[in-house]
């Protein structure tokens, strides 16, 4: 590599790498937040309904990896959610080593209360890149950040992220807006 670029060069980029992410994930971060309050829920527990959703269950470890957090947090989250009734534990007949997450029906109800209620017009990124797609007539690609993360995380990762996208687009998860406010009455009583 230092045949490359200058170390000048790679601090430069790595600095502003740094920079841009962390802006990037902090709009994002807070969008979600927003987004998902009014079902009592936070970042992890959301991404890890959607990772047990999209792998049709999902090993703890699994979860820490595509969900990119550490095992304990991964697990925590998960635990707390099972407490909740939203997710199971169980072990597989193949494979009693690792613990396996799946959504019960409330924790599916849940995951699709919360993408019914998803409001584009929430979203600052998705409002950010909008004078672009009325420049390019679509949403901006992400071929050179799919191509680092692969590097970074391996295929594998990009495999899953892959998989989810397609459910996303061929299953009707989304269906009419939902009540909060009914969910909240409803989750409550239950």
């Amino acid at each position: 590599m230092k045949d490359k670029i200058s170390k000048r060069e790679a601090i430069f980029y790595s600095h502003k790498m740094a920079q841009l992410s962390k802006a990037l994930w902090k709009a994002i971060e807070k969008d979600w937040q927003e987004w998902i309050k009014p079902f009592q829920l936070n970042i992890n527990e959301h991404h890890i309904l959607w990772i047990a959703y999209h792998l049709k269950g999902a090993s703890i470890s699994e979860i820490s990896k595509y969900g990119v957090m550490h095992v304990s947090t991964a697990f925590n989250f998960s635990k707390k959610m099972e407490e909740r009734g939203l997710l199971q534990f169980s072990k597989r007949e193949n494979d009693k080593r690792n613990t396996y997450v799946e959504l019960t029906e409330a924790g599916i109800e849940l995951l699709e209360a919360t993408l019914n209620e998803y409001n584009p017009e929430d979203n600052s990124v998705l409002r950010g890149v909008m004078p672009m797609t009325e420049m390019y007539g679509k949403l901006p690609e992400f071929l050179d950040l799919s191509a680092l993360i692969k590097e970074i995380y391996g295929d594998e990762y990009i495999e899953i992220l892959e998989r989810s996208l397609e459910n996303i687009e061929e299953e009707p998860l989304v269906q009419q807006p939902t009540d909060i406010e009914d969910y909240k009455k409803k989750s409550k009583s239950s």
